[in-house]
C-alpha cells in the first residue's frame, strides 16, 4: 500500500478499534453462518483472515478449521482483537499488508476478507496475493460493500465513504471484480448480491467524533439526486438522516493454477 494510505488506514482503525468490535454490522451471526456454510471447511483446514478488524470471521473459523491466521495493517486493532478473543487457542495474529502478505506461496486452504478491500489502494495486488497464497483448489470468500455499474451512482456512493472515512479508498463495482478474478485464475463458485440496511448515526459516528463532519455527510445524503436517493434507499424523519442502504457483494472464488 502507498505510505499515506497506509497511515490513514492505522490512524482510522486505531482510533475507532472497540467500535469495530461492537459494530452490529461486522458482527451479524447471519453474515458469519452463510460464510461457514459457502467455504465449508474442515479441522484439516489452514485459513487466512485478512484485514481481520475485529475478528468475528477468524472467531468463527477458528471453530471448525484446525488454524486460522488473522492479519491486519493495525497493530493496535489487532491487539484489541486478541484480547477478547483470547478463548480461541488456534487463531495466530499477523501484522500485515494484504498487497504484500508475509506467508509462502500455497499456504492456505481458505482466505476470506470481509468489509475491507474498499480500504485497499491496490485491488489488483490485492487479489494476486490472495491467489498466490491459496493452494490448488483452495477457496477465497469476499464480502464487501460494491459500486453501482452506473457510473454516476458509482461517483456518488464512494464520494460519501470517503466523506465519511478518508481512509476509504475506492469500492470497486462487481464487474470489476469479477476481472480481477479471471486475471489470477480464480473461478467463481457461488456469489450474491443484496442490499445491506446501515444505521446513519451509528455508521457516520464510528469513524468522524466532530459533529459538523458528521452533518457534512448528512448533507450530502440530503441533496442527493432523486436516482441516488432511490437507489441508496435513502430515509430521513424530521429532517435527519436515519438509514440508507448499500450494496454488498458475496462471493467465493476457486483457484485453478491453469
Amino acid at each position: 500500500m502507498s505510505d499515506d494510505v497506509k497511515r490513514h488506514v492505522q490512524e482510522v482503525f486505531s482510533k475507532n478499534k472497540q467500535a469495530y468490535v461492537d459494530s452490529s454490522t461486522h458482527k451479524k451471526q447471519s453474515d458469519l453462518d452463510a460464510i461457514i456454510e459457502w467455504v465449508e471447511p474442515s479441522p484439516s483446514d489452514k485459513a487466512l483472515d485478512i484485514a481481520t478488524g475485529g475478528g468475528h470471521v477468524a472467531k468463527a473459523l477458528s471453530l471448525h478449521c484446525g488454524t486460522v491466521f488473522a492479519t491486519d495493517l493495525t497493530k493496535d486493532m489487532l491487539q484489541n482483537t486478541a484480547r477478547h478473543l483470547t478463548s480461541q487457542q488456534n487463531i495466530e495474529y499477523v501484522v500485515a499488508d494484504a498487497e504484500q502478505l508475509p506467508f509462502l506461496d500455497g499456504s492456505f486452504d481458505l482466505v476470506t476478507c470481509r468489509i475491507a478491500p474498499h480500504h485497499f489502494p491496490s485491488p489488483h495486488q490485492f487479489i494476486k496475493e490472495v491467489a498466490r497464497v491459496l493452494k490448488d483448489n483452495g477457496r477465497f470468500l469476499m464480502i464487501d460493500n460494491v459500486a453501482p455499474e452506473d457510473d454516476a451512482l458509482d461517483e456518488f456512493y464512494n464520494r460519501f465513504e470517503k466523506k465519511r472515512d478518508y481512509s476509504h479508498v475506492r469500492a470497486l463495482k462487481i464487474s470489476e471484480w469479477k476481472k480481477l478474478f479471471r486475471n489470477n485464475h480464480l473461478n467463481v463458485k457461488k456469489h450474491l448480491t443484496r442490499k445491506k440496511a446501515m444505521p446513519f448515526p451509528d455508521w457516520v459516528r464510528r469513524t468522524l467524533d466532530n459533529e459538523e463532519d458528521q452533518k457534512a455527510v448528512e448533507e450530502l445524503f440530503q441533496q442527493a439526486p432523486a436516482e441516488a436517493k432511490s437507489h441508496f434507499e435513502i430515509n430521513e424523519e424530521n429532517d435527519h438522516v436515519q438509514s440508507f442502504a448499500i450494496d454488498e457483494y458475496m462471493v467465493v472464488v476457486e483457484k485453478h493454477s491453469s
